[in-house]
């Protein structure tokens, strides 16, 4: 059986080969490469240090996982029928209630989900909403917050427990154990970043750029979800 991500490295061709073996980041909504390459646009994202946490919270960034893109589906199952594998919907044709997460990105393991289950399977903000707070997000009014939350560029499902070991850690400080993904990774954060107009502290970018040497003509992911939220999705200010 060829996975989801297979088949959308084939079709979309998100990567260019590179000396890092790569899952892609994404399939059905997924971004296509534009060619550029992902070390050449951590170049054009602003260094700054980190600002203060003070005033973070989920809430800043909306509910969690709302139907923003009007699909009648909630984002954490967009993204469950996305990045699994034998997915099996409930009679309302949204809700994911069982998949196989094959090679999962940030452990290289194989995760069976059950909804109802133990929890093993996390939809991860590659670029975390924390993260982004104290880079720029904290300034943005709540439609684009929400936004960055939905955005399958910046989402993708994973091992729970290695989520939860991230956290909101940036790329200076946390790395997936899985080394084969590293350069989707890398990519990913750095898309996002630039998307979304996000700056890196110098760590973070020595760390990208650490990464991204080593297979440097891996392609800038890009996503089409619109930066804004629609208005009737809300946040605090």
């Amino acid at each position: 059986m060829i996975s989801r991500r297979v088949r959308a490295t084939s079709v979309l061709v998100l990567l260019a080969a590179t000396s890092c073996t790569v899952d892609d980041v994404t399939d059905g909504q997924a971004p296509a490469g534009d060619g550029r390459p992902a070390l050449a646009a951590l170049d054009d994202l602003t260094v700054k240090g980190r600002a203060g946490r003070d005033g973070y919270d989920r809430r800043m960034f909306g509910s969690p996982w709302p139907d923003v893109d009007g699909n009648d589906c909630g984002t954490r199952d967009d993204i469950l029928a996305r990045d699994l594998d034998d997915v099996t919907r409930d009679e309302d044709g949204c809700t994911v209630e069982s998949g196989t997460l094959t090679e999962d990105p940030f452990t290289g393991e194989t995760i069976d989900f059950a909804r109802g289950g133990p929890s093993e399977v996390d939809i991860d903000h590659l670029v975390a909403l924390s993260d982004a707070w104290q880079k720029g997000a904290h300034t943005w009014e709540p439609a684009k917050r929400i936004a960055l939350a939905n955005d399958p560029l910046n989402l993708l499902a994973v091992d729970a427990g290695a989520n939860r070991q991230k956290g909101d850690a940036d790329a200076a400080t946390w790395l997936p154990s899985h080394k084969p993904y590293r350069c989707t990774y890398a990519a990913a954060q750095v898309a996002v970043k630039q998307k979304y107009e996000l700056w890196v502290t110098e760590a973070e970018k020595e760390a990208l750029a650490r990464i991204l040497g080593g297979c440097p003509d891996t392609e800038l992911p890009q996503g089409d979800a619109p930066t804004t939220a629609p208005p009737e999705f809300s946040a605090p200010d």
